[in-house]
């Protein structure tokens, strides 16, 4: 019982803010208690705005934010420059039944054109029209309907996480507190079958178990109690009203049966009851802690501050900006330690840099001048110099988040079935009871309570509305932490049954940048000395051919000399001197001006040719090519094995196209692939039956991936803005193919859960629905049963994240 000190008024509405179920918000530099998250949002949302004043000259409270729809507060929502698309954090929600009504009445609001709901992650993805629909009209909707949604916020989301999972420990403790207790009076009378316990001490042992059952029904089930009343309210029956007249049917009977001195108790039946739905809710819960950890995770990644150096390179004097204030060229510090603000360039210092939060990479990497730093890295070693290319909005962390935010928003088919039949399940289940009830009191009235509420207690909705969800969640933060981001709904379901491969060659197969190959001199001169003199004329020039050759010399451990005279020859080469002497480094007829003669041949197939001269003389040929990725002869081959077809399309020349097939392993390999084409080749294979996954870079096979069944992009920095594809590929600081092989893995894992979870949940109700309508299975059983099935399908799918 609360006593006045427990009870405190809300500083919005006045209402009772009781203790252990307070918010908080700052308003006026002081801390205020609050009795509701929405109370909260809206009193942070007036603070931040700058209007404290409105609490000093109001002449009475807000009205409630659970019930009231009109709170002015709520237009404050509409300042927050949300676009047109955005995620709203809901509370409350049960079961599919919740996910069909907030879909629905968000959905029928005027400018609405989509409004989904993840119910593992408590997060609904809208997209509105702003001419005709704002924020507060969404928020001032749900509320209508009873629901708490403000605008997604990672630390507020994960705060009220927290706050229900302690509550519910609470109420678990109780329970299991008072189960406990009454099954200490309830066994001596099960044992006392032979008439030993007289009438006196069993109305004994009955009174003492009703009194340890009144905490266990109002405090413990009071969760229950309170969804199934507004779920009446509201006319859609859901989750919680089958199990609120279950337990209170029980109770009822019980008592009578108590007060009447004879019939059957039910206590023990309760309090197990209860324990055991409140002990898979908070499994339940947990799932939904972990489904909602990596996206905290990037959002709170992402710095507040920055130091940024407005005199640089004059003065080395730093100042503390907010993030989001950084612009294009700005010049800032990172210091070791610190998450690195935005994307930007290297222009001064070394360090080695963790990328496992953009990447899911574990090992560091060794990052100096000239080096692309992505926004969301963390400097591990030296304080680094970086001149900033984006914005902080506009960062690779930025990019990650905002994907994530759309990522398992929408639902596969199976998830949509599972909503279906959820939302007519509890219905259907009612009606059933009442037919059960109703035949036993004809046949055999002592009989008819006992089996309508085993009929009750022993359904399952909340294992079938549970099965598919928890299994996504899982699977889609299995993936982002292997460095896979799944952004449109139907990945997983579709990788699953593909059954060809689809690779983009330059940029995806290969590493889109040429390395050297070989150094084949021309004449009695040393390769090393040779490449030294290459890599001295090209020291100033940003080409990839030139890049190509200073990263092969600087791998020899050589030094190139200096240059000078260095002039480029636009589309022909470079020429300059080198100790004294003139050389020519390029094309072959641009070489042979200073050399002279023939140019030498014997060019290799699939490669591209340097040529290296000086006066009269061909000193050598560099021969330069698009690497493979190292990881891709191992994917190949793991894809093969697996039973998929794996085909190369490609816009190179048909040679280039089969030297790199050939080191694959790949049989269908097709050059000269215009975009249409390769849209065509794919077309062609789904008019054969083919499920086709598509892998291109996600810029110059923007078709294709769009036409492709799912598709896989390279993400690549401040380019995952401009991806079309369903899913990008994270590894490798943005450019590696081995997730690839991860996500055809767990996809194929995670529809076997799914199917798996569904199955168990209809078998489970098939069977033992029947059983309790015949009175083969008494209240305890059924308790049992339900609360068993719910925790099986929840731990079935959490067996994703450790597969």
């Amino acid at each position: 019982m609360n006593t006045m000190a427990d009870v405190a008024a809300c500083y919005h509405c006045g209402e009772p803010a009781l203790e252990g179920m307070r918010w908080h918000a700052t308003v006026g530099g002081e801390v205020r208690v609050m009795c509701c998250p929405g109370c909260a949002a809206a009193a942070e949302a007036i603070a931040g705005a700058g209007l404290d004043d409105y609490y000093a000259s109001r002449n009475g409270f807000a009205a409630t934010a659970d019930a009231a729809a009109n709170d002015p507060a709520l237009l404050l929502y509409d300042d927050l420059g949300l676009d047109g698309d955005a995620v709203f954090t809901v509370e409350g929600l049960r079961c599919a039944a919740c996910v069909w009504l907030i879909e629905r009445r968000v959905a029928a609001l005027p400018g609405v054109e989509s409004a989904v709901l993840n119910v593992a992650a408590e997060r609904l993805q809208v997209r509105w029209d702003v001419q005709a629909c704002c924020p507060s009209a969404i928020i001032r909707a749900l509320r209508a309907i009873g629901y708490t949604a403000y605008p997604y916020d990672a630390t507020r989301h994960s705060a009220q996480l927290e706050r229900a999972r302690k509550a519910l420990l609470r109420r678990l403790f109780v329970a299991g507190l008072s189960m406990m207790q009454v099954m200490m009076y309830a066994v001596p009378v099960y044992m006392a079958t032979d008439g030993t316990m007289d009438q006196d001490m069993t109305a004994l042992m009955g009174w003492a178990s009703f009194l340890l059952t009144l905490p266990a029904v109002s405090y413990c089930a009071w969760p229950f109690l309170r969804g199934a009343w507004l779920d009446l309210r509201r006319g859609l029956p859901g989750m919680d009203v089958p199990v609120a007249l279950g337990i209170l049917a029980a109770f009822a009977g019980s008592a009578v049966s108590l007060m009447q001195g004879q019939g059957q108790v039910w206590f023990d039946s309760i309090t197990m009851f209860v324990f055991l739905l409140l002990g898979s809710r908070w499994l339940e819960l947990d799932a939904r802690r972990k489904a909602a950890r990596a996206l905290q995770t990037l959002q709170l990644a992402a710095p507040a501050t920055a130091l940024r150096l407005p005199n640089w390179p004059a003065s080395r004097d730093t100042e503390t900006i907010a993030a989001g204030r950084l612009a294009p060229g700005d010049v800032i510090l990172v210091p070791p330690g610190q998450t690195v603000a935005a994307d930007g360039t290297i222009v001064h210092g070394a360090t080695e840099v963790d990328l496992a939060l953009l990447t899911g990479e574990s090992r560091t990497r060794a990052m100096g001048p000239g080096d692309a730093l992505p926004g969301g890295a963390v400097n591990l070693a030296q304080a680094v110099t970086l001149c900033v290319t984006s914005s902080a909005a506009d960062s690779t962390l930025s990019m990650l988040v905002r994907l994530s935010e759309r990522a398992g928003q929408d639902k596969p088919r199976l998830a949509l079935w599972a909503d279906r039949v959820g939302a007519c399940f509890v219905a259907v289940l009612l009606a059933l009871t009442a037919a059960v009830f109703a035949f036993w009191r004809a046949v055999d009235p002592a009989r008819a309570w006992p089996a309508a509420i085993a009929v009750l207690v022993v359904s399952c909705p909340c294992a079938l509305s549970l099965a598919t969800p928890t299994a996504l969640a899982a699977a889609l933060e299995r993936l982002l932490r292997h460095g896979v981001l799944a952004v449109k709904p139907h990945v997983l379901e579709t990788l699953a049954r593909a059954t060809h491969v689809v690779f983009d060659k330059t940029g995806t197969l290969t590493r889109g940048r040429p390395v050297l190959r070989a150094t084949v001199p021309l004449c009695v001169a040393d390769s090393i000395d040779c490449l030294r003199i290459a890599a001295a004329l090209e020291a100033g020039s940003a080409h990839p051919l030139a890049q190509a050759l200073r990263e092969a010399l600087a791998g020899s451990g050589a030094v190139a000399p200096a240059a000078d005279q260095v002039q480029n020859v636009v589309g022909q080469g470079i020429e300059g001197e080198v100790a004294g002497l003139r050389y020519r480094l390029g094309s072959a007829p641009f070489v042979a001006g200073l050399a002279g003669g023939t140019v030498p041949l014997g060019m290799p197939p699939g490669a591209s040719a340097v040529w290296l001269g000086s006066q009269d003389r061909w000193l050598a040929r560099f021969e330069l090519a698009d690497a493979l990725r190292p990881e891709a002869p191992a994917l190949v081959r793991a894809l093969q094995e697996m039973g998929k077809t794996v085909v190369l399309l490609s816009g190179d020349d048909e040679e280039a196209v089969r030297e790199v097939a050939t080191q694959l392993g790949i049989r269908d390999a097709r050059g000269r692939q215009l975009p249409q084409d390769k849209l065509d080749a794919v077309r062609a294979l789904q008019a054969e039956g083919a499920v086709v996954a598509m892998v291109g870079d996600g810029i110059n096979d923007a078709a294709v991936l769009g036409g492709a069944d799912v598709s896989f992009a390279m993400g690549q920095g401040a380019q995952l803005a401009q991806l079309h594809a369903d899913c990008v590929l994270l590894g490798d600081a943005g450019a590696g193919l081995a997730p690839l092989g991860e996500a055809l893995r767990t996809a194929g894992a995670c529809m076997r859960i799914i199917r798996q979870n569904l199955g168990w949940a209809m078998l489970y109700n098939l069977v033992a629905i029947p059983a309790a309508a015949s009175g083969l299975l008494n209240p305890w059983l059924s308790s049992l049963g339900m609360a068993g099935s719910s925790a099986l399908v929840v731990l079935n799918a959490l067996r994703l994240r450790r597969m």
